[in-house]
């Protein structure tokens, strides 16, 4: 047993080592280091490398610097989901932006510098930034719909159907299409399936990181719009053909075997229910619903039952770990007198051994969330979501500063690589207490890593030795 009082990290600079999947249909998979250590990964997603539509005089994404980097180091973060937008690697068919990925390969170093992982996010939201309502476009139902982020415009065959939403920006009648037409795999520019230039398009990202440790894994594609039984349908062999694909980049980069994460339909993040099909694929997946249970839909705090489904819905994959790549909501909802959201949610993330990455670094004034909540005022459904605030009045973009309730729920202590199987762990915020057990550690599978907030804590073991405390930023 390790009980850790007050506060501190050990070394969370060490460099990430290569991560594998270890499927367990009885008690649940698990993501291991190449020594054989259960690891952990715990962060949040970063959008400033993402494509999304301008809906204002406000840039839709900010920067990400050395001092960003820093400080989800500081936060006692390992992984940093980092959005990518297929309009920016493949701005024309056929044509990858080297630029582009250099750049996205620099902020894999920066946080690798840092012991972070990276998880290579191919992003969409509502299929394509091109998907906005169309100037003067009238709607017969609904509202003219905002643009988003995803897919290059060359990808999308929307059928000139109408581009207005009811209810929920995948409802777009020219969303739909568009989905319906990659499914189809619907030849785009020269011929070609949009499905398989998607695939051929994986298999270069592969290539391009194969050799890379601290890329975690690729998300293939984020809340994938399979809505409907054809389309739900037409997912499990489209993920057949992704992990292939990155299967194949990976060998031709004569690199390591990746973590491939793979995702249900959007609609997971409402129902909290319903997996892909099964599909061909090797031992190296995740399982990744996003686990918005209590923010998206009715308010309320997050259930037992939606984490244990994740698990049960990943006993269909082998047994694959989970990881949520996404999980959040309204800052406000960590501030003294509120429902402790964040709190209850990372209690049930220890609870069921489960990876998380929380939505979101910062939110431009800019991104088309923020031009909803704009349009719409207070009954928007997408409120700024975000670790900063920020001050969007007369037209400013500026970054107000942390949400410091926010941060203080998120700063806890946490086992972030066990040698062995962890078996249960525990952070109490009012007795500053971390509690974890584990078995079955082999001597060489390398040393317990756990992150504390704060300085100088007291340490009690039993069954572990040579214990130390190494001070990294804001913790140890």
């Amino acid at each position: 047993m390790l009980t850790c009082l007050a506060a501190a990290a050990p070394a969370g600079a060490s460099e990430p080592a290569p991560l594998h999947a270890q499927p367990d249909p009885v008690r649940g998979g698990r993501i291991v280091d190449d020594r054989g250590r259960e690891v952990v990964l715990r962060g949040v997603n970063v959008n400033a490398f993402g494509e999304y539509w301008q809906g204002s005089a406000a840039p839709p994404v900010l920067p990400f610097g050395a001092r960003d980097a820093d400080r989800i180091q500081g936060l006692g973060w390992n992984v940093v989901r980092l959005i990518l937008s297929w309009s920016r690697v493949e701005p024309e068919p056929g044509r990858y932006d080297a630029g582009y990925l250099t750049t996205i390969a620099r902020q894999v170093g920066r946080l690798r510098a840092r012991g972070i992982y990276t998880i290579l996010d191919l992003h969409q939201d509502a299929w394509s930034a091109t998907l906005a309502a169309r100037p003067g476009e009238v709607c017969a139902a609904g509202k003219p719909a905002l643009g988003w982020d995803g897919a290059p415009a060359w990808a999308t065959l929307d059928g000139g159907l109408p581009r207005c939403y009811t209810g929920t920006r995948e409802l777009s009648p020219a969303v739909q299409q568009a989905w319906s037409a990659f499914f189809a795999d619907a030849p785009a520019a020269g011929g070609v399936g949009i499905q398989t230039r998607y695939a051929a398009m994986l298999r270069h990202l592969a290539r391009r990181f194969a050799r890379e440790p601290a890329v975690a894994g690729i998300d293939v594609m984020n809340e994938p719009g399979a809505i409907g039984a054809p389309l739900q349908a037409a997912l499990g062999p489209f993920y057949a053909r992704a992990v292939a694909a990155i299967r194949g980049g990976e060998r031709d980069g004569r690199g390591i075997r990746h973590l491939v994460l793979f995702e249900p339909s959007v609609l997971w993040s409402v129902t909290s229910r319903g997996p892909p099909p099964r599909f061909a694929a090797d031992r190296d997946i995740v399982y990744a619903p996003h686990l918005y249970g209590g923010s998206i839909g009715a308010r309320a705090l997050p259930q037992a039952a939606a984490f244990a489904t994740a698990r049960e819905e990943a006993r269909g994959f082998g047994g694959a770990p989970v990881l949520t790549g996404e999980w959040g909501g309204d800052p406000a909802r960590a501030e003294p007198g509120s429902d402790e959201y964040f709190l209850a949610h990372q209690r049930l993330q220890d609870r069921f051994g489960i990876s998380a990455t929380l939505w979101t670094w910062k939110q431009s004034c800019g991104d088309p969330h923020d031009v909803l909540t704009q349009r719409e005022g207070a009954a928007s459904p997408t409120p700024p979501w975000s670790v900063f605030a920020m001050d969007c009045a007369a037209g400013r973009n500026a970054v107000a500063g942390e949400h410091r309730a926010l941060v203080a729920d998120l700063r806890r202590g946490w086992v972030r690589a066990a040698p062995g199987r962890l078996a249960a762990a525990a952070w109490s915020p009012t007795t500053r207490t971390l509690t974890a057990t584990g078995v079955a550690a082999r001597r060489r599978a390398g040393p317990l890593e756990a992150f504390f907030p704060g300085r100088d804590p007291r340490v009690r073991v039993r069954g572990l030795r040579g214990v130390r405390v190494v001070a990294v930023r804001d913790g140890g």
